[in-house]
Parts: structure tokens; sequence; C-alpha cells
């Protein structure tokens, strides 16, 4: 792992690393002290959510009531018996907010695999980014303030100099960059003076992951001649960049081709297991557990998948539940791992075919591929890749710290270590796209 130079600043300072994803969110965090290495955290404790050791992610999701109150966010969102609490008093569940934000182009539109649900009366998607924002700075602030020592005053020292920073999409241009920063001020971050957007940083996805990849891999795969793609594989989207190292001062790399968001993630994987359980359970008396059946793939099987040589299981139900007909014993649906390989192969065929268009428009040849993301995580996947890629002439790694903290933890390397400075391809500007 690279390793990072003591903090050089006059005083004490805390940086904040939010990513507001599609469907997760997370926030990582470095108290800077003169003279020491800086140490990286996550806030790994969120309302209703404790009971999670170690939980890094939460829901993108805001039940909002009929007045335009915020009734739950984020893991609260998910608590038992919410769904019926929120029908009965009429509430609006807002979710994937985010690709109100995406901009126009014909590669969103073909890659677009879902609907984007509306937003609330009244609510518009600066608002509502703003009010999931202002709750991920509240649970960092209360989770500094719990877990260190001194927390409290630690915080009343350094809460009129922290400094943040924000990922944004790679898709996103001067424009989206702009409502970002006005997003920061409505959320609270930061005053709307000069003073406070110089305490706002903004780092897209791509340059954000290749920092965590170069912190946590051999720098020599990105100081040699060749090309290097980055692949974030998150459970939302699909996000692939391509950089060379040119060197100089503190380092300086070049994207070599456009980068891509693909949105192909696990909904579509979701969407393959859906069809599979609605056909094969259709003439039973399961079918209409399928949304409950999904719902435990999704948190257990579709990460945990290892093997397609070796039967999987979800379980679903109680122990006495049983069906041999249909593969179901103490509660638990058996299934082949090639039919739940299938699941992943669009996903996985999505990446495959991305990379592959970065080697071709790349002027250099590429040579290595980091791997990223949640779903790098599923250790078929990554194997699935790897070997694929072996067979292209392409070495592919994923880092030795885990893949689903990479956006936020190399915001926080980025601003450290300043260590790169990425100089963006001429790509012609989107289309920008806000609406009400």
């Amino acid at each position: 792992m690279t390793s990072i130079p003591p903090y050089s600043g006059p005083r004490r300072r805390l940086v904040l690393a939010f990513d507001v994803g599609t469907t997760v969110s997370g926030t990582s965090y470095s108290i800077l002290v003169p003279g020491e290495i800086p140490e990286i955290r996550g806030v790994t404790r969120y309302p209703a959510h404790e009971h999670i050791s170690g939980a890094s992610k939460i829901p993108t999701v805001i039940y909002y009531d009929k007045k335009g109150n915020i009734r739950a966010v984020g893991a609260e969102t998910m608590r038992e018996g919410i769904a019926d609490e929120a029908e009965e008093d009429g509430w609006i569940k807002v979710e994937r907010f985010t690709l109100h934000l995406h901009p126009k182009t014909e590669s969103a539109v073909v890659h677009t695999t879902q609907e984007i649900p509306p937003l609330p009366e009244g609510k518009t998607v600066l608002e509502v980014f703003a009010d999931f924002l202002r709750y991920l700075h509240k649970c960092a602030r209360s989770y500094i303030e719990d877990t260190h020592a001194n927390g409290v005053n630690l915080w009343k020292s350094v809460q009129d100099n922290v400094h943040y920073v924000l990922t944004y999409r790679n898709a996103w241009g001067a424009g989206h960059r702009s409502l970002l920063r006005k997003i920061a001020v409505m959320a609270g971050l930061i005053p709307n003076s000069e003073s406070g957007q110089n305490r706002l940083f903004l780092i897209s996805e791509g340059e954000a992951n290749l920092h965590f990849c170069i912190a946590n891999a051999n720098i020599a795969q990105l100081r040699s001649r060749n090309g290097v793609v980055v692949v974030d594989a998150g459970k939302d989207t699909v996000d692939v960049s391509a950089y060379k190292y040119v060197g100089g001062g503190t380092g300086c790399c070049v994207e070599l081709t456009a980068p891509q968001c693909h949105f192909r993630a696990s909904i579509s994987v979701l969407n393959n297991a859906r069809t599979y359980f609605e056909n094969f359970l259709n003439d039973s008396r399961w079918v209409d557990d399928v949304p409950h059946i999904l719902r435990c793939f999704e948190k257990t099987t579709m990460l945990r998948f290892r093997s397609a040589d070796e039967f999987q299981y979800v379980k679903f139900g109680s122990t006495r539940g049983k069906d041999p007909k249909y593969n179901i014993r103490f509660g638990q649906l058996q299934l082949s791992g090639t039919d739940v390989a299938s699941f992943f192969e669009p996903y996985v065929q999505c990446i495959i075919e991305a990379v592959g268009e970065h080697c071709e428009d790349s002027y250099i040849q590429i040579m290595t591929v980091f791997l990223v993301g949640k779903f790098i995580e599923n250790d078929w996947i990554y194997r699935r890749l790897k070997e694929e890629f072996s067979t292209r002439g392409l070495n592919a790694c994923r880092p030795e710290s885990y893949p689903s903290k990479a956006l936020t933890d190399g915001c926080i390397l980025s601003y450290i270590q300043h260590f790169l400075h990425i100089e963006p391809v001429n790509v012609p500007p989107a289309n920008l796209r806000v609406p009400g």
C-alpha cells in the first residue's frame, strides 16, 4: 500500500467525504493533526443500523409525509413495520432520486433499465438531495462525537473549519458540479460565500476510485508506460474510466478515453432473479412469496455467490416450509449454481464490453484493470472477470481493502495526499436536466 505522508498543515482539521449513490450512500473521514500520518475511517453506525457491526452503507431513501416533512431516512426506512406505517399515514417513499440529475445523453437512455421514481409534489431534486446530505452530515457528527475520546469537544474544535469532499458521476459536467455546490449550501455544510466554497472539493467517481486503487495496489502498474482501466461495479451503476500516468511533481494522470456510466447493476440482476422465481413458482402456492424471496436473495445469496458448480440456497421461511417439487426444504429454496450465474451474466458482459471499448479507443495499450465496488466483493463476479480479462492479456486486480469503500476513502486520499492531478479527456458537454 502507498504510504501516506504526515499532515503538514498548521492546525487540526476534519475532512468529511460523502458519496450519495443511487441506491446506497456512505461517509469516510479523517482528522488531520499536524505532524501525524492521517488515518482514514468510515462512519459505520447509523440510526436503525446500530445492530449491524461495521455497516458502512445505508439506503439512499427518504420517507416524506404529506406535508413534506421527513419521517425516515437511510436505514430507518428498512425497519420492521415501516412500510405498513407509511401506507397507513400516506407517506411518500423517495428513492433513486439522483437519477433525476443524470445528463440526457444517448448513452444514458440506452443503458437505463429502470424507470426513475417521481419526486414528491412540491419537492425539487436539489431539495431532496440536500435533505439526504444533511442527514449524512448529522450522522457523521454523531459518530465522531460518540466514538472518539472527548468527541464532543473534538467536534467543537474543528466544526468551523471542516473541509468536505463530494463525489459526482463520471457523466456529470460543469453545470452539474455547480448544482452540487448549491446543494452543499442548501444542506448547511458550507455558507454561500467564497470562503465556504473554498472548503468544498468535488471529485469524479473515477478519480476517487483511482486514488483508492493506487493506495491499495502496486503503483508500478500505474507508472508503467501502459494505461489502466478502473471499473466501479456498484449496486446501482457500472462506472468505467481509463488513465495514464505521465509523472511530474506530485504525479499527474490523464484520462485516455471518455468515462462511461452504465445503468446496469443489482437492479438488472434482481430483475433476472425475479423473472426466474415467478416462472419457476408460477403454478405453486409459493408464487405470492416471490417478492419476499427476492428480498432474501438480495440480502444474502446475491452477495455471497461463489461458484456455479454448487447449489445455492435462499432462506425465506420457517424450517417447516417444505415442497420437494419446487426444491423447497426447511424453508429454503434450492437453486442450481448455473441458474444463479445466469442472473449475473448480463451484468458481467456489460463490464467486459465497456472495458473492451476503452481498450479499443485508447491511444496507448491498456494492461491493467482495477476492480472496485460492492459487486466486486462477490467472488464469482471477480473470478469471472479476472478469467475473461486474462484471455485478453489484461491483468485484473481488486484492492486489499474493502472495494465497496473505494469511493469515499479515495476522496479522502485525494485530499490528504495530493498524489494525482487528473487531466480530463475533452468530450462534448452533456445536456443539463434539473426537474422540479
